[in-house]
């Protein structure tokens, strides 16, 4: 299947990129994670229906309502963006035209990163290099004060991830390589085409 025959799939629209550069250098431009990537990433990484997943700058919600289909996982997009946030809850409504869903079961936060409020029960993170590593470094902080006041296991994905992100995780006390899914065919010669998993040092 082509990356359109999936948004059909699932009723939505998330194809089109961002034009343009966002005012401050500390956000990125969207652009969706290919489903082609997803697919490979979920033949080893699996996820639960009683996971509850957060996707920093998810704009139109394409890994969120993916997860959704492939797991049932409660699924939290967070986005800055007021087109992309109001585009993703007309994803929402496209969705639910298919496909029964639970009350919050997929949600989505028009709100800074760093301002989300990390739910009790959120425990999967992903990341595709949405910001820059000063803001990453202030939404992993956090992650782990709702850890310290409700332990849980989490982990952090990151997909096509910068230097910065990978350097801070490796060198924090808290956090260990725990999977890497290097890509394959047309993106296996890109050495940041793969996801890497963190998780908690215990």
């Amino acid at each position: 299947m082509k990356e359109h025959d999936y948004d059909t799939l699932l009723n939505i629209k998330t194809g089109e990129r961002q034009i343009g550069f966002h005012r401050s250098f500390h956000y990125h431009r969207y652009e969706p994670t290919p489903y082609e990537a997803l697919l490979e990433l979920f033949q080893y990484y699996e996820l639960k229906s009683s996971d509850r997943v957060v996707d920093f700058g998810c704009g139109k919600g394409r890994l969120n309502f993916f997860i959704h289909h492939l797991f049932r996982s409660t699924v939290v997009g967070v986005e800055m963006n007021d087109e992309f946030y109001e585009d993703s809850l007309r994803n929402l409504s496209a969705y639910r035209e298919k496909v029964k869903v639970k009350t919050d079961e997929i949600t989505f936060h028009h709100c800074l990163a760093e301002e989300y409020e990390i739910h009790p029960n959120d425990n999967r993170f992903y990341f595709f290099n949405p910001f820059s590593v000063q803001v990453f470094m202030k939404v992993i902080n956090n992650i782990l004060f709702s850890v310290e006041s409700f332990p849980r296991d989490m982990e952090i994905l990151l997909y096509y991830s910068s230097d910065d992100y990978v350097h801070y995780l490796n060198e924090h006390p808290l956090f260990q390589l725990r999977k890497e899914v290097p890509l394959t065919g047309e993106y296996g010669s890109n050495e940041y085409e793969r996801f890497l998993v963190y998780g908690l040092i215990y």
